[in-house]
């Protein structure tokens, strides 16, 4: 086996090109933070900004894995930011509570009082007194009506700003898959037209990746975290698949990188298309619109699963079609319990290992579909939230039949 002599950051390296591109990319953070305190939450902040607009490019793991903490330092001060907000909010309704305790233990006495004698035999002082009460009784009749009315347009305003927002994500979504439609249709014309069709050719670590299927060509020149494509017939699941270097960015940012609470549907770091594996796992939000796999957990019924039993995943370099073999619920558990965590079955070490995966998975299947796996065979989880406990998942295992 050739020594690893290549070392950046810690990161061992297995050819020369690999190592210079990621020296590269360490002089290039050196010379970003020089004049930069990553402590100071501006520096952060405009950090952030200056690598989201593209001023810097990075050309390895090194510098991707430097754009992924700036992120997450980013989403760090925002979020103490917003903990400093929500505290002194806190204080504000505490100091309110307790003034109107007070009120209320007053207007409690008076209560008493007034209901043993009439408002004209009261002296001056409790007369005016039982005024000034009245009046702030008014005047918190006022305030009810004037809050009630922003309160309700702010909340209007906030369904208004969620339509619009499930309306852009549907546009976006739709532009894609009209845009993977159109490649794949004129691809088709030329292929027919006697015409060469030039395909890009990619790089992953030190293997030659294969060509890019035509359809998915345009697609990925617009995002080179494209790793495939999901599509259920009869569903609303038809999405680009991501992959980048954690599980974490994709969560909230769409296609187009931009944060975005739907995220995006994306396959997990660990998985490899080029090389393979055993297992591909795919992530997704379960979304209460139903975008993303938010509709994933309507295979709980064996009947749905009967008029939806095909998956279409493609990568970007092959199609493929899976049977769906198991569905069952499970959780994320802690790293000291012991037991079957299908998130963490990505290769079997040997087929005594993938048979006893397959047979955890069949225990825990809300229903028996018939099809099976046997070592050899590649497998497709999809993966879920699931509201039913804490950390919960719902996820759908499906075999290759292509």
């Amino acid at each position: 086996m050739v020594e690893l002599q290549w070392k950046v950051e810690g990161r061992r390296f297995r050819s020369q090109e690999e190592y210079m591109a990621a020296k590269r990319d360490k002089e290039l953070i050196d010379s970003i933070t020089a004049n930069l305190r990553l402590d100071k939450p501006q520096d952060i902040e405009k950090l952030y900004m200056e690598l989201k607009r593209g001023k810097y490019q990075f050309e390895s793991i090194v510098g991707r894995q430097f754009d992924d903490n700036v992120y997450e330092l980013y989403k760090q001060i925002k979020e103490e930011e917003r903990q400093r907000i929500e505290l002194e909010q806190q204080r504000k309704e505490r100091k309110r509570k307790e003034k109107e305790q007070r009120r209320q233990v007053f207007k409690a006495k008076l209560s008493k009082q007034t209901e043993r004698i009439r408002f004209d035999e009261l002296d001056k002082e409790m007369q005016k007194e039982v005024i000034q009460q009245l009046k702030r009784k008014e005047r918190k009749k006022k305030l009810v009506v004037a809050i009630c009315i922003p309160v309700c347009t702010i909340c209007f305003g906030y369904f208004l700003f969620y339509y619009q927002e499930v309306l852009k994500s549907n546009a976006e979504i739709a532009e894609l898959i009209a845009l993977k439609e159109t490649t794949a249709a004129e691809y088709s014309n030329e292929y027919l037209a006697g015409n060469q069709v030039i395909i890009n050719r990619t790089q992953k670590e030190d293997t030659e990746a294969p060509d890019i299927l035509a359809e998915y060509k345009n697609l990925h020149n617009k995002n080179k975290k494209l790793i495939g494509w999901i599509k259920i017939d009869d569903t609303i699941i038809d999405y680009p698949v991501m992959q980048t270097v954690n599980n974490e960015y994709y969560l909230n940012h769409n296609f187009n990188q931009e944060e975005d609470r739907n995220g995006c549907i994306f396959m997990d770091y660990q998985c490899d298309v080029i090389k393979g594996c055993d297992n591909m796992i795919l992530y997704g939000h379960h979304m209460q619109s139903g975008k993303m796999f938010g509709t994933l957990n309507k295979y709980s019924s064996e009947s749905y699963y009967e008029e939806h039993p095909k998956i279409q995943f493609d990568t970007i370099y092959e199609k493929g079609q899976y049977e769906i073999m198991y569905v069952f619920r499970s959780k994320v558990f802690s790293e000291e319990e012991i037991t079957f965590k299908y998130y963490q079955f990505i290769n079997a070490g040997s087929e005594q290992e993938f048979n006893s995966y397959m047979n955890e998975m069949a225990a825990l299947s809300l229903y028996d579909t018939g099809v099976t796996a046997a070592y050899g065979d590649q497998l497709l989880t999809l993966s879920t939230c699931d509201y039913q406990e804490n950390d919960g998942r719902f996820v759908v295992v499906a075999k290759r039949v292509n």
